[in-house]
């Protein structure tokens, strides 16, 4: 159970211009008794665009705070979430994209920061150079349109137009022929933006669920919620040589409020890792 003491009856920021509120809100104002709202004309596309007409210059934890700031500020409370997606290949699974998910809590009134991330090879993130109508249609077909909308550019970097947020067959067509008659070809990518894109919202909903079973682990020292992991120590010994192995021994929790750490050994319930997975048995 989340301690509510830090959170009932409060009012919490979702900073977003694109529609997450309509993910993140229900999750947190079940959860933390709050009253979520969404500061009018907030402008998160001035830290960058996923499309390429505003670079994004900061990290995404970086970022992600950033909005939270422009959200209380503009909503004048003090309390704000707030999410950064990246996308590109997993960073474990190369040959997959990946959408990878960072969500922030900020509770200025008990100096609070919680981040949780959810990385999902579950992303229809795509983009490719198309010269025909075949090779269009076929593309669409591939990442879900028009459930998910379509951004059209003149190539891919340093383009000088853009058409964005398309879910219309008819139009997707009359762009596309507009851009093949300008510039001889056009190149399509998926637009990310959370509004035009469901599959990423359900990642953005699987990060604040995760958000909240953060929330609820307390401090064992203080009681503060988010008493969450900040390291993972391998070193687990193999079951038939006991040499150390790379998988994790033990995690290391922390609070953000009054610093109390703890290790947790043997997170997965086991305190061998099997020979297949060790460096030595299994060079």
């Amino acid at each position: 159970m989340i301690n509510n003491n830090f959170f009932t009856n409060r009012t919490l920021a979702i900073a977003t211009k694109h529609n997450k509120e309509a993910v993140i809100a229900p999750i947190l104002e079940k959860h933390l008794l709050v009253t979520c709202i969404t500061p009018e004309n907030l402008d998160t596309d001035q830290l960058g665009t996923f499309s390429g007409e505003i670079e994004r210059v900061l990290d995404p934890l970086a970022a992600a705070r950033q909005k939270c700031y422009l959200a209380m500020e503009r909503a004048n409370t003090d309390l704000a979430v707030a999410s950064e997606g990246s996308f590109g290949a997993h960073p474990l699974l190369y040959f997959l994209p990946a959408d990878d998910e960072l969500l922030l809590l900020v509770d200025k009134k008990n100096n609070l920061e919680i981040v949780v991330r959810e990385i999902s090879t579950k992303t229809n993130f795509n983009g490719k150079e198309i010269t025909t109508e075949e090779e269009l249609l076929a593309f669409a077909q591939l990442i879900y349109f028009p459930s998910h909308a379509l951004i059209i550019k003149d190539r891919q970097e340093e383009f000088t137009a853009i058409e964005k947020g398309i879910t219309n067959l008819e139009q997707l067509q009359e762009t596309f022929r507009h851009f093949k008659l300008c510039y001889g070809k056009a190149y399509l990518e998926t637009d990310m933006r959370a509004m035009h894109n469901p599959t990423r919202m359900q990642v953005i909903a699987t990060a604040t669920e995760k958000l909240v079973q953060k929330l609820s682990v307390p401090c064992p020292n203080c009681n503060t919620p988010g008493f969450g992991i900040i390291k993972a120590e391998p070193g687990l010994p193999c079951e038939s040589c006991k040499s150390p192995t790379k998988s994790t021994l033990y995690y290391v929790y922390n609070c953000q409020k009054c610093n109390h750490t703890k290790e947790m050994y043997f997170p997965k319930a086991k305190e061998y890792e099997e020979p297949m997975y060790c460096d030595r048995c299994n060079p």
